[in-house]
């Protein structure tokens, strides 16, 4: 049995992301965790909302707003709960209190996959996609990731970002062996050509082989032009039902394609889910 987790913001709970974390928890018969990141340091109010002459008011107006927060994380954790229970799947509950994203962290060394809302911050500003948060997450953590957008699509095809590097090899990998019940579902493997370069798949022989003994139902999309701007296009208008898989967000950067920006477009750009692993 796998271990799944989906990490939230008590605060401002993801029920895309819940209902993702589910609906593969299901189908792969996998224990699922909620982990709730609340962390110390994080609140709902700002500093100047306590500013006060009087200390007893000070003190009051505190108190207040951390039964707030707790409610709000106490409600979202009931929601998950209640969500868990209504699928019938194996699950429990994380309560993190330490530093969001060191306990992020310290949690996927133990687990097959985390799902988490691209829109995550676990702070209460506003940031653009990928947040700081998320863009920590996928650069340092143990396993491989899932970024959700803010609605959850039932998944009806697959989509592999493939540059005949060994990123987005070992991403493809990464996937099957993390999700093999979604080789019966529609596949695409993209790739670009850029300048001179011939329109054959690289290292075609090899690569075909190796996804036929994987996902055997593979069709093969190959765009001529710059990588970052061909993707983007052919992906842009496609269904929010397909999930993208590719290889970043790697500590040193060897691949021409898969470097942070590649995810970082892709994030900002597209309404699909996007698995991302990288390789060490």
């Amino acid at each position: 049995m796998k271990k799944i987790i989906v990490a939230f913001d008590g605060l401002k709970y993801s029920k895309a992301a819940a209902e993702y974390a589910i609906d593969f928890a299901a189908q792969m018969e996998a224990h699922l965790v909620g982990v709730f990141l609340d962390d110390f340091s994080y609140h709902s109010y700002k500093i100047y909302e306590l500013v006060h002459n009087e200390r007893d008011i000070f003190e009051e107006k505190i108190e207040q707003f951390e039964n707030k927060d707790k409610y709000s994380r106490d409600r979202a954790a009931e929601q998950f709960e209640l969500a868990c229970r209504d699928a019938a799947i194996n699950h429990s509950i994380h309560h993190d209190k330490n530093i969001a994203i060191q306990e992020i962290l310290h949690e996927s060394i133990y687990a097959d996959l985390i799902i988490v809302d691209g829109k995550e911050t676990l702070t209460h500003y506003e940031e653009d996609k990928p947040t700081k948060f998320i863009r920590d997450l996928l650069i340092n953590s143990e396993c491989p990731i899932i970024v959700t957008p803010g609605t959850y699509k039932k998944i009806k095809k697959v989509v592999f970002l493939y540059d005949g590097g060994p990123s987005s090899v070992y991403a493809i990998k990464m996937f099957s062996y993390t999700l093999p019940q979604m080789k019966d579902l529609e596949v695409e493997v993209i790739s670009v050509k850029e300048g001179m370069q011939t329109m054959h798949l690289s290292d075609g022989r090899l690569m075909k082989e190796f996804m036929k003994r994987h996902f055997p139902k593979a069709e093969y999309t190959i765009l001529k032009g710059l990588a970052d701007i061909e993707i983007i296009k052919h992906l842009r208008h496609k269904s929010p039902e397909e999930l993208v898989v590719l290889g970043a967000y790697r500590r040193s950067t060897v691949s021409r394609w898969f470097k942070p920006s590649m995810a970082d477009f892709l994030m900002q750009e597209l309404r699909s889910p996007l698995f991302i692993a990288h390789n060490k």
